[in-house]
């Protein structure tokens, strides 16, 4: 059984530590253990966090393999310290059967670097007619727990109920894109003062309030589980903190990207022209007053998890006109980074909260087995060691995936991933991922003594 201990680490608690894992479990936490037998870990001055878990990962295999794919999605999630993703479902087909679930999820165990658990589709090809093969893809060997239409909302108030009533059946959670359709029309930027002066049509607050408030409403009539993707405004955080004092079951997201991007960097910022689309988003960019608001709601728990909607497109999506781009930043590789700029760095946050709510929590929510406990003994060893003393500027090198619509290019972000591990095994160490190969290799090797 390979074995490996890691020297030195600071736990959450701010406490330093050696942590022992063997095969796939964390077997002694504790000051000077013994490394007989094991490949030693220098972890002096790096933070163990618990793998970090995202609930929303945009991987795109089947169908737009030039975007991403299983393999590379997962690459960079690793490189990024996630031992485990939730695939979204617009993919092409769509997952909305359980064959393409179950393909999903084979192609991420093939690959090795994390668990991927697939999100099925709540309505047949996201078209927000007809529910999808719900119950199917639940008990395929794929065993959805999360349901989906993202990248398009629920928007038939019957159907989003009738969802919520068959998901509350076997315990899974409906994840919504809050966004009425029909305020929406041709939108390209956050709805304001700045969208008039460029020129751009507008998406409205309102349109994503509006959505949650109805959604927070048939989760409570139906008493079924409902988390909210993407949260922008500073009010869908008053409606999500006011469903939460009535005791509705709603958990809700934000992603690194809107806890520190403005839509003034759409008008151009430091020299660099305006319209750039690497800054094009669903939902928008929104104003200073949005981005402090919902720093607030993660740092006081009405936003329940950081997720990223790692959303990667090719050159030429992003490489053209404004209303021609398409929506969408890629964010598996910077998101510690970010939320360290922006929640920790300022003291809302301290590491066993960065713990929660990017490992925990989403864990919890996404019902994701093995991931998101606290590195002690006998619990799975996913973690990830990071380096929060080191700085870059972000450029392509840190990228690795295919795409690279990265918000992030040529920022300066605080840390450094060092070490993943996955299934008490390296995916990244010294900075640097391992070998496809031999990761695939040991991932097949697993799955062969488990069979």
């Amino acid at each position: 059984m390979t074995a490996h201990l890691i020297r030195g680490a600071q736990l959450v608690d701010g406490t330093r530590a050696d942590i022992r894992l063997e095969g796939r479990v964390v077997t002694a936490v504790g000051s000077g253990l013994d490394a007989a037998g094991a490949t030693v870990v220098d972890a002096e001055g790096l933070l163990a966090l618990p793998g970090l878990v995202d609930l929303h990962t945009h991987l795109r295999e089947p169908g737009h393999e030039e975007s991403e794919t299983v393999l590379s999605g997962s690459r960079a999630a690793a490189a990024g310290g996630f031992t485990a993703v939730n695939a979204m479902a617009n993919s092409s087909p769509v997952a909305d059967t359980a064959g393409v679930v179950e393909q999903v999820q084979a192609l991420g165990d093939a690959a090795g670097y994390v668990t991927v658990r697939p999100i099925g589709a709540v309505s047949q090809g996201l078209q927000g007619t007809h529910l999808s093969e719900i119950g199917a893809m639940a008990t395929s060997r794929a065993a959805v727990r999360v349901f989906s239409d993202d990248g398009s909302c629920v928007a038939d108030p019957l159907l989003m109920r009738r969802a919520l009533e068959y998901i509350k059946g076997f315990g899974g959670v409906l994840a919504q894109h809050a966004q009425e359709p029909r305020l929406t029309i041709d939108a390209q930027m956050n709805e304001g003062r700045l969208s008039s002066e460029l020129g751009l049509a507008g998406w409205p607050a309102v349109a994503e309030e509006s959505i949650i408030a109805r959604d927070v409403l048939l989760a409570d009539h139906v008493g079924a589980r409902l988390h909210v993707c993407h949260v922008s405004t500073a009010g869908s955080v008053e409606v999500i903190r006011w469903a939460k004092s009535r005791g509705i079951a709603v958990t809700a997201e934000v992603t690194p990207h809107h806890l520190v991007l403005t839509e003034d960097l759409i008008a151009g910022h430091d020299g660099a022209p305006g319209y750039d689309a690497r800054y094009k988003v669903n939902p928008p960019l929104r104003s200073r007053e949005d981005v402090d608001a919902l720093r607030a709601a993660l740092a006081d728990g009405t936003i329940d998890i950081v997720a990223t909607d790692h959303a990667p497109h090719p050159a030429e999506a992003k490489h053209c006109e404004w209303p021609a781009a398409a929506n969408g930043m890629v964010g598996l590789e910077s998101a510690l980074s970010v939320v360290h700029a922006a929640v920790v760095a300022d003291g809302r946050l301290d590491w066993a909260d960065v713990a929660r709510v990017l490992s925990s929590a989403p864990a919890r929510i996404g019902q994701v087995a093995g991931h998101g406990h606290a590195i002690a003994e006998g619990a799975p060893a996913e973690l990830t060691l990071y380096d929060p003393a080191a700085g870059r500027e972000f450029s392509t090198a840190d990228l690795h995936g295919q795409s690279q619509n990265s918000p992030y290019l040529g920022m300066r972000l605080p840390g450094r991933v060092v070490a993943t591990f996955h299934a008490g095994m390296p995916t990244v160490l010294d900075g640097r991922l391992v070998d496809p190969a031999t990761v695939a290799a040991r991932a097949a090797h697993e799955r062969t003594a488990t069979a």
